[in-house]
């Protein structure tokens, strides 16, 4: 027994002694590796912007240098004037033209709306074309006038209003609903009112609205480019939302040809508003011939009405103008409001 106890002293303070550079080692190594992910650490933790820019330099998913990636794109106005502009152009008249060519070619349209894709136009357009079994002619129309408003850089969309039946033509009121019918899909700045019949011949014609109501039709081949007589404000004009609201509108009293321009150019003119024109070298148009349709005979008591106005125009627009929607149709080069307007009351 004597001989066992120092052994088993000397057996512990091995022990001891292993225990101990086992630990030291297990220090050791955990300081090594710290050291390494310390060095393999940035010396500022990156964001997660900076790490975005970083892949997309490092795989050239942008070309742009990296401080301007993240900025955002802002809308440039177009500018006062289209660099898309030509000036006068030839119109033809095709036998052969069909709605899907048309459409062929004004790919930028959805459902009648087009806005420019490289800047933001100056003015929204909402362009009223009153209608009724005329479809060659609106079918000439959109042909020309698409591309017309698109080299303008406008944001427009065209409303052909229909006539339901086979009652007396109604133009006027046709525009009175065009009008508030296009006020549901957007807040429009400026409304043309445009016959069916006009094709304009040249875009330097801006279909845009002036401080004043336009009159955008000074001459027209079948009167030899002259204006009709003095006066006029038919075929094309321009009016704001407001100058139109301000005028209450058309009267919607006109059954069949005639009177209703002249009635509006005296609401205008009561109201303190002047008629402006482009020049006359510009504002030309060419009128698609036809017969007078049925239904559309000149209207005979259009001289009664119109010395009537002064004390009608207030109760007799807008603000009394009845319809009941047919069909609202988007289409893919116009919106389609077929509407019954009633009859003339005798």
């Amino acid at each position: 027994m004597g001989f066992f106890l120092p052994v088993a002293k000397t057996l512990r303070r091995w022990k001891y002694f292993l225990v101990l550079f086992v630990s030291l080692s297990v220090l050791a190594w955990i300081a090594t590796f710290s050291g390494e992910t310390v060095k393999s650490a940035p010396a500022f933790p990156a964001s997660p912007q900076t790490l975005v820019k970083d892949d997309i330099v490092k795989h050239g998913l942008n070309t742009a240098p990296p401080d301007r990636l993240m900025t955002p794109l802002q809308e440039v106005e177009c500018p006062q004037e289209s660099p898309l502009l030509q000036g006068a152009v030839k119109l033809s008249f095709e036998s052969s033209l069909t709605l899907k060519d048309v459409e062929g070619e004004n790919k930028g349209v959805t459902e009648g709306e087009y806005k420019p894709s490289d800047c933001t136009a100056r003015q929204s357009v909402a362009v009223l074309i009153p209608h009724r079994s005329r479809e060659r002619h609106l079918l000439y129309l959109l042909n020309h006038l698409h591309p017309f408003l698109q080299r303008q850089q406008l944001h427009y969309t065209i409303y052909v209003i229909q006539q339901a039946g086979d009652a007396t033509f109604n133009r006027a009121k046709l525009l009175n609903v065009g009008y508030l019918e296009a006020l549901k899909d957007y807040s429009w700045d400026c409304f043309i009112f445009h016959d069916v019949d006009l094709v304009p011949e040249n875009d330097h014609n801006l279909y845009v609205c002036d401080k004043q109501p336009k009159h955008l039709v000074v001459g027209r081949n079948a009167t030899g480019y002259k204006l009709r007589y003095k006066g006029y404000f038919g075929g094309v004009t321009a009016m704001t939302r407001d100058q139109f609201h301000q005028v209450n509108g058309f009267s919607n009293t006109y059954w069949g040809w005639g009177g209703e321009d002249d009635d509006l150019r005296i609401r205008v003119e009561l109201q303190k508003m002047k008629i402006v024109r482009p020049p006359a070298d510009i504002a030309r148009y060419t009128m698609v011939f036809h017969k007078r349709d049925s239904g559309n005979e000149i209207n005979k008591d259009r001289m009664r009405l119109l010395g009537r106005t002064a004390l009608v125009w207030k109760k007799d627009g807008l603000n009394s103008c009845s319809y009941e929607t047919v069909l609202l149709e988007r289409q893919p080069l116009y919106v389609n409001v077929t509407v019954d307007i009633g009859k003339p009351q005798n």
